[in-house]
């Protein structure tokens, strides 16, 4: 009978420690006009911008079609060339459906995802393609993700960047874009 008690006891002060353990603070606003710093990642926001039709950056939109662009500044704070950037940035459901996945490109040569190389600032652009009829908003929200590096993960033992958690949220109006015909490869 003592055990069950005690037993009893240990599951109430759990979860009571755990509803309050539970409680979440709101996300930071981070300054867009700041470089935001997300572990493997230095970014520094330029503009945000809604186009149509045409090809921007060698990424094709169907005649009549829109997108969001959020130009930015990446540099790769590793040792080693990589492209793990595509969770970096995840759209707020307020701006963009986050199952859309964005088109992301090197502005200067419009290639698609490439390793970006380490202490080398690269100025991307993040594409969405909005949904056919749908308005662009007035601004672009999206949540900034750091993860942690690890020397050696509890798995397998090797390093790697793990734990990503949301560190702010980045709030960026729609300006206007440059003319598509001036971006295209």
């Amino acid at each position: 009978m003592v055990a069950g008690i005690g037993t009893a006891a240990a599951i109430a002060v759990a979860g009571v420690m755990g509803a309050f353990g539970a409680r979440h603070e709101p996300l930071s606003v981070l300054a867009p006009a700041s470089p935001i710093e997300t572990g493997q990642w230095l970014l520094r926001p330029l503009k945000a911008y809604a186009a149509e039709g045409g090809n921007l950056y060698g990424v094709p939109l169907k005649p009549g079609a829109k997108a969001l662009v959020l130009e930015l500044e990446m540099t790769n704070r590793t040792a080693k060339s990589t492209k793990d950037y595509f969770d970096v940035l995840q759209a707020n459901r307020a701006t963009i459906d986050p199952a859309t996945k964005p088109f992301i490109v090197l502005t200067r040569d419009s290639t698609l995802s490439p390793e970006l190389h380490p202490g080398m600032p690269e100025r991307m652009a993040y594409i969405w393609q909005l949904p056919d009829g749908a308005a662009p908003p007035a601004s672009l929200e999206l949540t900034v993700i750091r993860e942690t590096y690890k020397q050696r993960d509890n798995l397998h033992g090797l390093p790697g960047w793990f734990n990503p958690t949301p560190i702010g949220t980045l709030k960026l109006p729609i300006g206007s874009g440059p003319d598509i015909a001036d971006i295209r490869p």
